[in-house]
């Protein structure tokens, strides 16, 4: 390190240093002391250096530090540990740790790094070549960025080229030499496999739904193979494939249906064919989450009107929705309010002949979205009692004819201002005529519009800041807006947009557990830490902590651990080890004040033994990633000349150099050195029996 004291001012200015302490030391000391002329000096010696000191630092001066240090060249072996490279990478770990001793001998510095490892942290003989992807480029990256800046110049990849994680490492760009040591056998075995699987992740109940097995073989061609599709151990569908090539492949589809809800697990499975060398890849698991998930719309309306079959048309629209239709005029059971319904639309309900007025009421107390739409027969004031969110003061029943005009203030939804213009030029509505007023959280979609005069009148109107969520338009005749906008377009978009948008943020479920717990993937993959996150809320819906939550976890087989954690602030995650492929279930519960409260679902752990697809090295894509790095292509036999050429042609040691300015102000010998000049000088003064 290398020291240098930089002035801010001229260096004339000194001399008023060394003056101000002559100066201080002889106003101070020119009295003949009773000590002596010999310690006068001497004390004014101390005093004048402490205050020339004290006025030179008030100068600012800096000093300037400058460290070199020599960076050595390094060398990196990124060994490839998947299965694919295995006996081939075992046989070859003596020669690299052959290779490390020799290096850091010849002054390189050499670290060791497999996939997802710490570099430096490995030794050969203790990589067990067991993982079950490979992601060369991940591996590559890692390793640029764990050596940014620093004196990296080749990087040894023991690898078989076979990559079947992330993108191929011979399309990047590395600031260093890749010299691939290629291990593995480029001969293709003898073996059928299940290469791929399609299929959907979610499917409905009761649904039929396909499963696409990928088949590919090598070297088995004039034999058959079976094809077998189980659940549970249930064979469900077989078929026979015929090999007729070396190099086949061909894809295979089945049909399923499931009557369960929940995450279901099925098996794909080809049997033993003569001759093929591994039946580990014959097997393939796959998991479906079945769901009840169609959302019920009960559409209630008072009397047969075009408007319930323009409705229904939406709502069909979205395959997700299902819909009951009750006309009360004509039917003699109407719906029960008990029935789980995500939302109900209530055609000219409330009524002036009281059908159906009872059954609102049900709904409101179930907190059920509803979705008023008025016409010539509701009963108004009754409306007003009921929907919480529009009030229209009228009297003596009288309509009026309005058109629609979009509210561009609203943004809970996203629409297109400038197609729902079209409305303007749809058929007028029947709507109330009178004074209309919103409630506290009621946002205004649509305003009514009478000819060519704007008002602020809303028409259709939301309020999802209650209990339960309400919508109101304000008028009947849908089925026109429907009808004319298709003989204006030839479409039906505009209209059924906004009213499907609506439709959907009404029938939204929305989770206001106060306690809840859930994993933070819907699949994990085995080996690997599954994790729960914790919620637990008060009546206000604050986080709480503090709170001892046991959490049950069962497997497919029905064995069930049971483990106890407390949900705190700092650590909301729950982590849990060592659980083997499958279907999961598990129940959460902790006591509230509220009760003992509950939180269930389910995950998927899968074995993702991705190293299974392909085990035939791929040594082209080595020595194009040799090519494009500067590197060269290395071959066991060939390690030991590849190393010494590396030691006669040792890249030189980078020298590196930092800088830094500090104030003198800031060095605390300084400090020291003040306090011991004055502490001396009053010791003496002292000891002589000065004050």
């Amino acid at each position: 390190m290398r020291s240098e004291l930089i002035f801010q001012t001229p260096y004339w200015f000194l001399i008023f240093c060394v003056a101000a302490g002559l100066l201080y030391a002889f106003l101070l000391y020119q009295p003949t002391a009773s000590w002596g002329k010999k310690w006068n000096y001497i004390l004014a010696a101390f005093r004048g250096i402490t205050v020339a000191i004290i006025c030179f630092l008030l100068l600012s001066p800096l000093v300037r530090k400058t460290e070199t240090s020599v960076d050595k060249a390094k060398i990196v072996f990124a060994i490839d540990d998947s299965e694919s490279v295995g006996k081939y990478g075992k046989a070859v770990m003596k020669e690299v740790a052959n290779a490390t001793e020799q290096l850091n001998a010849s002054g390189f510095e050499v670290s060791i790094e497999t996939l997802g490892s710490t570099p430096g942290r490995v030794s050969p003989d203790s990589i067990l070549f067991n993982k079950n992807k490979t992601d060369l480029t991940g591996m590559l990256q890692n390793i640029r960025s764990n050596f940014e800046g620093r004196n990296l110049t080749d990087v040894v990849l023991v690898s078989d080229g076979i990559v079947n994680q992330g993108v191929s490492p011979a399309y990047n760009n590395f600031p260093f030499k890749v010299s691939p040591l290629a291990v593995g056998d480029t001969v293709p075995d003898l073996d059928i496999r299940i290469k791929d699987v399609v299929n959907n992740r979610i499917a409905y109940l009761g649904n039929e739904f396909p499963i696409r097995a990928e088949i590919a073989a090598n070297g088995l061609a004039g034999k058959a193979a079976t094809v077998t599709l189980k659940q549970n151990g249930r064979v469900l569908e077989s078929q026979t494939v015929a090999i007729d090539r070396a190099d086949f492949f061909k894809a295979i589809d089945f049909k399923a249906t499931s009557n369960q809800k929940g995450v279901q697990h099925f098996t794909l499975e080809i049997g033993q064919v003569s001759g093929e060398t591994s039946k580990r890849n014959n097997r393939r698991d796959v998991y479906i989450d079945i769901i009840d998930g169609k959302q019920k719309i009960l559409l209630m309306a008072l009397a047969p009107h075009p408007d319930i079959k323009s409705l229904r048309s939406v709502i069909e629209a979205n395959e997700n929705y299902e819909v009951d239709v009750n006309i009360l005029s004509i039917s003699s059971n109407p719906p029960a309010a008990t029935k789980p319904y995500d939302l109900v639309i209530l055609h000219q309900i409330p009524n002036v002949l009281g059908l159906g007025n009872a059954q609102i009421k049900k709904f409101i107390d179930a907190k059920t979205p509803l979705f008023f739409i008025l016409g010539n027969q509701s009963a108004v004031p009754l409306a007003n009692s009921l929907n919480r969110s529009l009030i229209i003061n009228t009297s003596n029943n009288q309509l009026d004819k309005v058109t629609a005009r979009f509210n561009p203030a609203f943004q809970q939804l996203n629409f297109d201002q400038e197609s729902l213009k079209l409305l303007e030029r749809l058929p007028p509505l029947s709507v109330p005529f009178g004074e209309y007023n919103l409630s506290s959280g009621t946002e205004t979609i649509l305003f009514q519009k009478v000819g060519t005069l704007n008002t602020s009148k809303p028409l259709l109107v939301l309020n999802t800041s209650s209990d339960n969520k309400i919508a109101v338009l304000a008028g009947e005749g849908l089925w026109q807006w429907r009808q004319e906008e298709f003989a204006q377009t030839n479409k039906q978009e505009v209209v059924d947009n906004l009213f499907q948008k609506l439709i959907q943020i009404l029938s939204l479920r929305e989770d206001k557990r106060k306690f809840r717990v859930y994993p933070t993937n819907n699949e994990f993959e085995a080996g690997e830490q599954v994790s729960f996150q914790t919620e637990i809320y008060n009546d206000i819906y604050e986080p709480i902590y503090g709170q001892e939550v046991k959490l049950d976890i069962t497997d497919e087989k029905g064995k069930t651990r049971q483990f106890t954690y407390t949900h705190s602030n700092e650590s909301p995650r729950f982590n849990i080890t060592g659980l083997q492929e499958g279907v999961y279930r598990y129940v959460a519960s902790a006591s509230l004040r509220a009760g003992q409260e509950k939180s269930a679902g389910q995950f998927v752990v899968k074995n993702v033994d991705l190293e299974l697809n392909n085990t035939t090295a791929d040594f082209g894509m080595l020595r194009e990633l040799a090519g494009r790095s500067g590197g060269e292509m290395i071959t066991p036999t060939s390690l030991a000349s590849y190393v010494e050429k590396l030691k006669s042609d040792r890249p030189a040691d980078r020298l590196d150099s930092s800088e830094e300015m500090v104030e003198l102000i800031y060095m605390k010998w300084l400090f020291f050195l003040l306090i011991l000049l004055l502490g001396a000088e009053w010791g003496l003064r002292k000891y002589h029996g000065g004050y």
